[in-house]
């Protein structure tokens, strides 16, 4: 029994050792690894550039100013006792209207008292005069051929009496004057900042009314950056007079009632650096701003914050591409004709919160790419959108007035740029039609 046992055992392990190779060989390991995921292709939208005529928009900002503002200050006391219905916070005047009457009773009785002095004045005078002429008579009857003196003549007495003349022209000339200071004239045509005063008050000279400011046309003052100096005609003018430079247009526009926008031009241009922001600031006028015809739903207020767009200098062949296809500032991607993206290193001219004017990098008929890519390498090979590849034929400033403000309001509630709400639109209608 056991040399049986001796020789079944080892023969079983053979058998099964066999069994084992057997099943290996005839079943090798299979390769469970799965293909490589297709690489998914980038789609862009690019725009060919071209060299076009551009005129630079300086954006600025400031506070509206009037030309000319003052405090209306009585020049005598008294009552009063008339005011103009104009007078009011927020009145309009004209030049040489009547807003304010001083009660005038007791300066006309100045007038009066300081005419009956002249009266006696003069009469004085008249007496003096024949009292001269009678000494001179006097004097040639006596026979006496020396030369009379000026006591014998009576010239100082004649002297005093014609200085109390004048000392009493000079009062009623001093009275009638503040008779009609009691009249409060509008120096200019202008309207009402601030009444402090009213009907039945009594003031003092020199005593506050109102402050008033002229409305011919309102004034604004503009920071421009030192970069955008040479970009924007300024006017300057000389010790003799000579103007130099070209008023530019301004276009001015706030959004604290909606959307509004009024024109004006750079008419000055200050003597000297700011020394706390160390800017030059121009000064923009807007002409008769409370017409009738320029009157919006919400006229301009003074005090009130606007922003401003200069219209510069005129490029004749200027390359301008949009911001946001610019990376850290520096570089942006382009395709050749393998549809590769090519990474340029590009050096901006001027920029302004929309548009960049290239100095080098980029040459006429590239074709940019406007879509934000992220992390990508120089040869990826993109898919161009259908409907995207086009020529930078219209710019932002080219637009429909009302379309570029309504595409103004949206860019900067959203914080972006308008040429990304354009194209955030054709992609929503690209997708549309593919739906």
């Amino acid at each position: 029994m056991k040399k049986i046992k001796s020789v079944l055992i080892p023969l079983c392990i053979l058998v099964v050792t066999a069994v084992v190779i057997f099943l290996i060989v005839n079943n090798p390991p299979k390769n469970m690894r799965s293909k490589g995921k297709t690489q998914t292709h980038i789609v862009v939208d690019v725009i060919t550039l071209k060299a076009r005529e551009f005129t630079m928009e300086i954006n600025s900002y400031g506070v509206v100013r009037p030309r000319t503002q003052s405090m209306l200050v009585a020049q005598v006391s008294g009552e009063i006792s008339y005011v103009s219905d104009q007078f009011r916070d927020g009145g309009f005047f004209e030049k040489g209207e009547l807003l304010l009457q001083i009660d005038d009773r007791d300066y006309q009785a100045e007038v009066k008292i300081a005419q009956a002095t002249l009266l006696s004045a003069e009469q004085a005078l008249l007496e003096e005069q024949a009292r001269s002429e009678q000494a001179l008579a006097d004097w040639h009857r006596l026979g006496n051929g020396a030369q009379a003196n000026s006591l014998v003549l009576r010239e100082p007495q004649l002297a005093a009496q014609r200085a109390n003349v004048l000392s009493a022209e000079a009062k009623l000339e001093k009275a009638q004057l503040a008779l009609e200071r009691t009249r409060i004239i509008a120096p200019f045509s202008g309207r009402v900042l601030n009444k402090q005063v009213d009907l039945g008050q009594v003031i003092s000279n020199n005593g506050q009314l109102a402050q008033v400011y002229a409305v011919d046309y309102v004034e604004v003052r503009l920071p421009i950056n030192n970069s955008d100096l040479r970009f924007i005609n300024l006017p300057e003018q000389s010790r003799d007079g000579v103007h130099n430079g070209q008023q530019a247009i301004v276009t001015l526009s706030s959004d604290l009632v909606g959307y509004q926008q009024w024109q004006g031009t750079v008419i000055r241009t200050e003597g000297a650096i700011n020394e706390q922001s160390q800017q030059l600031y121009v000064v923009a006028q807007i002409t008769d701003p409370y017409a009738a015809k320029k009157l919006a739903e919400f006229p301009i207020k003074i005090g009130q914050y606007v922003n401003a767009k200069i219209s510069g200098k005129t490029i004749p062949h200027a390359l301008t591409i949009p911001n946001n296809a610019i990376y850290q500032g520096s570089y942006v991607y382009v395709l050749n004709e393998q549809n590769l993206l090519m990474r340029k290193t590009v050096e901006a001219a001027w920029q302004n919160q929309e548009l960049t004017l290239v100095r080098s990098g980029l040459s006429a008929g590239d074709r940019l790419v406007i879509t934000p890519l992220g992390q990508v390498s120089s040869g990826t090979k993109v898919t161009v959108s259908g409907s995207a590849q086009k020529q930078l034929d219209t710019p932002v400033q080219d637009l429909s007035s009302r379309r570029q403000k309504k595409l103004d309001a949206i860019a900067k509630k959203r914080g972006i740029s308008v040429e990304q709400v354009l194209l955030e639109r054709k992609q929503g209608k690209a997708q549309g039609e593919g739906v």
